[in-house]
């Protein structure tokens, strides 16, 4: 056997669902070659791993205004009258909502 290019043989294992991912990318990409679609992942591909805490405040900024929400229709349902201070509680909530979300999509977009 003549001598090979590359001499360093790596091993890992995977679950069979896993292979399943990886032959479903390997589809996707249009190849068959597994060693080649794999050493090319390794050498090439990136990992991104989004730890946004602008997400998590959005999340719990969304909770919250939701709360509020559901409070201020209780009380609508109830009496019969909508308030200017609840109004505007909920109109402050949604405006912190968007800057959030503003930031979250500065932030990925940043990412390219």
């Amino acid at each position: 056997m003549a001598k090979r290019k590359r001499d360093i043989q790596l091993k890992f294992r995977v679950t069979p669902q896993e292979r399943e991912m990886i032959e479903t990318k390997m589809a996707q990409f249009g190849t068959t070659n597994m060693a080649a679609y794999l050493r090319k992942m390794a050498i090439d591909g990136y990992v991104v791993k989004l730890d946004l805490p602008e997400l998590r405040e959005l999340v719990s900024l969304l909770r919250y205004s939701s709360n509020n929400l559901n409070q201020l229709t209780r009380r609508a349902h109830e009496t019969g009258r909508i308030y200017e201070a609840d109004l505007e509680d909920i109109q402050q909530s949604q405006e912190r909502i968007w800057t959030a979300a503003e930031k979250i999509v500065s932030s990925l977009a940043a990412l390219k």
